[in-house]
C-alpha cells in the first residue's frame, strides 16, 4: 500500500488589507483560508498520474492536504461506500447493488485510460510475444501450461519459446486492474465466463498472487518464464517486455496511447450520464482491446463547505490543465466529448 500525502494549496486573504499570502494561479480554484484536509483510498492503476497530479497542485494550492492511498480499486469502493474516505478511486465501476449500499451515493468521474499488458518474463526471448484472445485465456485458466504450447507458436513464428512451465502472476487483492483483465476474458472465452467471472477479486484456477501492480510487476521481473497483467505504466516502468494482443478486427496491436485512445473512441460517442462503460474488447482495427477509463468516486453531498470546494476545483484542474501530464506517463487523455459531460456533472456534487 502506498500512501501520497502533499500539502496542496489555499489562498489565505487578509480581511485587514487585501493581499494574499500566497498568489492563486487559478483564482477559480481559490479555496476558504486554513487548512482543509481530503482523504482518499483506491485503485493502483492510476496510482503514477494520481501521483504527478497531487504534486503539481500542491505547488499551486500548499494549504489543502490529500492524503491518497493506493489500496486497489476493492479498498476504494468499500471505504467509500463506508464513507471513510472523502473520494474513492476505482478501475471497475460500481454496480447497482454497490451504489444503493453506500451512505452517500458516489459519482463516477473518468480520470485518464489505460491499459492492462500482457507481461512476461521468459529468459533469452527479447522480442515481443503475439497473444491471440484463446491463448490469454488458456493460460490463465491453467489449461496451457508450457510455452511451447502450439496457440503460442501459432501466433510468433520465427520465436524460439523455451519448453518451460509457464508461471502465472494475478493479483492478489481486490483489484480494479483484475476487474479489467477478466472482464477482457469473460467477453472472449465462454469458459472463463462461466467458470471464474468478472469481479474486482476471483477464485483464480491458477498462479501466484502479488498485492498491487507493484507487486505483481516486481514477481514477473523476479520469476523466470511468468506472465501476469498490469498497467501499463508499471511494465514501462520496470522494463518488463510485454506483448502484443489480437483484437476484434484480428489484428495484434501492442498497448499504446494511439491504440488505447483507438478502443475509447467508440464509447465517448455513445458514454452513459453516469459514465459507467466497459470499452474492454473495443471494435475498432487499431483498438487494444484491454483498455480501459479509470475513474474518482466522489459522494454526491459533501457536508463541509470547504472541503467541496476544494474537491470540485480539483476536478476541474483535472479535466483540463492535468490532462496535459497522462502521455508522458503512459495514459491516454480523456475524449473531449467526455471531459465537457464531466464539466456539466461536477454541479451535481451537493
Amino acid at each position: 500500500m502506498k500512501t501520497i500525502v502533499f500539502l496542496l494549496a489555499l489562498t489565505f486573504v487578509c480581511t485587514s488589507c487585501g493581499k494574499s499570502d500566497v498568489t492563486p494561479v487559478n483564482s477559480k480554484a481559490a479555496t476558504p483560508d486554513g487548512q482543509v484536509h481530503i482523504t482518499g483510498a483506491g485503485a493502483t492503476f492510476p496510482y503514477p498520474i494520481y501521483s504527478k497530479w497531487f504534486d503539481e497542485y500542491r505547488r499551486k494550492f500548499p494549504r489543502l492536504e490529500i492524503n491518497y492511498q493506493s489500496i486497489g480499486s476493492g479498498g476504494g469502493i468499500r471505504q467509500v461506500t463506508e464513507g471513510t474516505v472523502d473520494f474513492g478511486a476505482s478501475d471497475m465501476p460500481m454496480t447497482d447493488e454497490q451504489l444503493t449500499q453506500a451512505k452517500t451515493k458516489p459519482l463516477h468521474f473518468p480520470t485518464v485510460l489505460g491499459a492492462n499488458v500482457a507481461a512476461y518474463n521468459i529468459p533469452d526471448v527479447k522480442e515481443e510475444l503475439n497473444f491471440t484472445p484463446e491463448a490469454l485465456a488458456g493460460i490463465f485458466l491453467g489449461k496451457i501450461t508450457k510455452w511451447t504450447d502450439p496457440q503460442l507458436r501459432n501466433a510468433n513464428p520465427g520465436i524460439k519459446l523455451p519448453n518451460s512451465d509457464i508461471v502465472v502472476i494475478h493479483r492478489s487483492d481486490g483489484s480494479g486492474t483484475t476487474f479489467v483483465w477478466v472482464d477482457y476474458l469473460a467477453k472472449v472465452s465462454p469458459e472463463w465466463k462461466s467458470k471464474v467471472g468478472v469481479n474486482t477479486s476471483v477464485n483464480w484456477p491458477v498462479g501466484l498472487g502479488g498485492k498491487g501492480n507493484e507487486g505483481v510487476a516486481g514477481l514477473i521481473k523476479q520469476t523466470p518464464n511468468s506472465i501476469g497483467y498490469v498497467e501499463l505504466v508499471y511494465a514501462v516502468q520496470n522494463q518488463i517486455t510485454y506483448g502484443k494482443v489480437r483484437n476484434l478486427s484480428g489484428t495484434f496491436v501492442k498497448a499504446d496511447l494511439t491504440s488505447v485512445t483507438a478502443a475509447a473512441a467508440g464509447a465517448s460517442k455513445q458514454m452513459p450520464e453516469d459514465f459507467r462503460v466497459s470499452i474492454t474488447n473495443a471494435d475498432g482495427k487499431d483498438a487494444y482491446p484491454v483498455s480501459s477509463f479509470t475513474w474518482l468516486l466522489v459522494p454526491t453531498k459533501i457536508e463541509d463547505p470547504a472541503k467541496k470546494k476544494a474537491i470540485t476545483d480539483f476536478l476541474q484542474w483535472m479535466l483540463t490543465d492535468g490532462q496535459n501530464m497522462v502521455e508522458a506517463l503512459s495514459y491516454a487523455r480523456l475524449p473531449q466529448e467526455v471531459v465537457a459531460m464531466e464539466q456539466k456533472a461536477i454541479a451535481k456534487i451537493e
